[in-house]
């Protein structure tokens, strides 16, 4: 698990930043979460996962609880508690890989924990991590945390409704999960201005912003376009879960003339109400 793989090298490269990527491989050995990554996981109250659901679709899900319900020893992380029903993740298999995110909204951190779910229960997550790192501040918009709804799900075929276009065009912050064959999965935050994210027809498209240059996402996209996003509007609690395919466009124009178009083939619309 340690390095860059050959998607994420490869991106690198065409970016023109392989030498300034070369500078942070460190931060991919393998995870230790304790010390001060334990005292941050165990203030938080918001984490945003992806998976893959009991027919093998990947999705990105988020879940909230009172501090203190992530908890670390070690290398394993758990979660007391689990995406409920309706969520396209409930009941979500033990022995895959997932990517966590742990994010602060408020306090603009966030962590990156990628790793193996060894146990999966009505009320916990159990991942036992193999690369944990955190992210710079930038984009992240704060917004106080709303548990995400998961009941009354509307579920369609990849079609965007008129409520869907609304609630994805009108978000400032997003979550994008993706996957590699064999590094497993990993779930990044995207921020912006309230209509950077665009709807074109079926397809969502958006420009990808300067980073970290270590370029995870796109690594992944560029070997398996497999992908899932995550739309929360965090006054409602209303979810917005998407399941398809994602391609990386060069020449797309804007600060960096890269964007990433993704097309869903699966959604599923949670509401309180």
């Amino acid at each position: 698990m340690s390095g860059f793989h050959e998607g994420e090298l490869a991106v690198q490269k065409k970016a023109g930043v392989a030498h300034d990527a070369t500078r942070l491989e460190g931060m991919l050995r393998p995870a230790s979460l304790e010390g001060g990554a334990k005292k941050f996981l165990a203030q938080r109250d918001f984490v945003a996962i992806t998976a893959r659901d009991g027919g093998g679709r990947l999705w990105t899900t988020a879940m909230s609880g009172v501090p203190g319900f992530l908890d670390s020893s070690g290398s394993t992380l758990t979660i007391r508690t689990a995406p409920g029903a309706g969520d396209p993740l409930h009941e979500v298999p033990a022995w895959q890989p997932v990517g966590v995110l742990v994010i602060d909204l408020a306090l603009r951190r966030r962590v990156r924990i990628n790793g193996e779910l060894v146990r999966s229960t009505d009320g916990e997550l159990e991942i036992a991590a193999e690369q944990a790192y955190g992210n710079c501040p930038q984009y992240i918009h704060p917004h106080e945390v709303t548990q995400p709804a998961s009941s009354l799900p509307i579920v369609t075929d990849g079609t965007l409704g008129v409520e869907q276009k609304a609630l994805i065009e009108a978000a400032d912050t997003f979550f994008l999960g993706t996957a590699h064959p064999t590094r497993g999965a990993d779930t990044s935050h995207k921020g912006g201005e309230p209509g950077f994210v665009r709807v074109d027809g079926d397809e969502i498209w958006w420009p990808d912003f300067p980073g970290n240059n270590m370029f995870n996402s796109l690594g992944n996209i560029s070997v398996d376009p497999t992908a899932s996003l995550l739309f929360l509007d965090f006054t409602t609690g209303t979810a917005l879960h998407l399941s398809g395919t994602a391609t990386i466009d060069w020449n797309a124009g804007g600060e960096t003339g890269r964007a990433v178009r993704f097309r869903p083939t699966r959604t599923v619309l949670n509401s309180w109400s």
